[in-house]
């Protein structure tokens, strides 16, 4: 089964959590049955329209408490996914593809967030969510026709498209964990082919990370290592003016560091689960406790790992 065929919700049926009374498993059985799949869409922007696909058949199995329930940020989960649909529509807005929603006034993310709100909070719950579906897709399409280095804007914050679909990738998919928690459900994480890329573009961030948190880490690089299905290992210079973010070993007969070799140009070396560092990227976990192995200089990875959530926000 291709990775964005898959189907997402079929380990929710087992949920140990799950009273033996509940109508969970029935209405879990009518979202699959009412789940659509990604939009078709560029290659690499196939791990931002699976998670959207994954969200979609969550929000198919909710019920009025859910969409009432406070999720995150003070938010119902009907506010939650008019959020995810106003930074959609900012993107789509940046690239060209069509902004849907009330006409396009605020051009930050919270502006936009309240006006997408206040337009939502008018409409059903099921309608909120054919907006938010219908503004990804339409992103998505759009998206199959643009080489992944154009120019991309999305709250005053420029990079290539496929950066911004990333960060697209991962607020979706915490936000989906967000919903999936609340409701006591499970919600399966992206394939390994779609955590990867995710992976890389928190690893390239980190020297965003420091630079925002008041950090200067040129002249110093750390080794990062992500384990589980999807992970790898970088080589991240902290400073902006620094080389380049190298993967190790990323192609076979590659010149990129390796081993001891990578360990000596580093001043720290970081192990860490992949998804729980994406989640500490998308501002889920707490830095001080975060589970991690590290070697080097202490001090240098524990301001890395206290700036890392500096880019998340609502």
């Amino acid at each position: 089964m291709e990775p964005v065929e898959r189907l997402y919700l079929d380990a929710l049926m087992e949920d140990p959590a799950v009273p033996g009374h509940s109508l969970r498993p029935q209405l879990l059985a009518g979202a699959r049955a009412r789940r659509r799949p990604a939009a078709p869409t560029a290659a690499w922007a196939e791990p931002y329209a699976s998670r959207v696909a994954a969200m979609d058949a969550l929000l198919a199995s909710a019920v009025d408490d859910d969409w009432s329930r406070v999720i995150v940020e003070g938010w119902t989960l009907q506010e939650l996914v008019a959020h995810l649909a106003a930074k959609d529509g900012l993107l789509a807005a940046s690239v060209g593809a069509p902004v849907l929603g009330p006409p396009l006034g605020a051009t930050d993310a919270l502006g936009r967030t309240a006006d997408v709100q206040a337009y939502e909070r008018a409409r059903s719950p099921e309608q909120t969510r054919r907006d938010w579906r219908a503004q990804a897709d339409a992103l998505c399409r759009h998206l199959a026709g643009l080489d992944p280095a154009t120019p991309a804007s999305l709250d005053g914050v420029e990079t290539a498209v496929r950066d911004q679909v990333l960060g697209r990738c991962l607020e979706t998919w915490v936000h989906a964990d967000d919903a999936a928690r609340t409701a006591r459900v499970r919600l399966p994480h992206p394939v390994p082919e779609h955590i990867h890329p995710t992976a890389d573009l928190c690893a390239r961030l980190l020297p965003w990370t420091m630079l925002l948190s008041g950090l200067d880490g040129s002249g110093r690089a750390v080794l990062l290592t992500l384990t589980g299905p999807g992970g790898g290992e970088w080589h991240v210079p902290l400073g902006l003016e620094d080389p380049s973010v190298r993967e190790l070993d990323a192609l076979p007969g590659s010149d990129a560091l390796r081993g001891s070799d990578a360990l000596r140009e580093a001043d720290v070396h970081i192990t860490a689960d992949v998804v729980e560092f994406c989640f500490l990227l998308g501002g889920r976990g707490d830095p001080a406790s975060f589970p991690a192995d590290l070697s080097g200089d202490l001090s240098l990875a524990h301001d890395i790992l206290a700036s890392a959530p500096a880019l998340s926000g609502p």
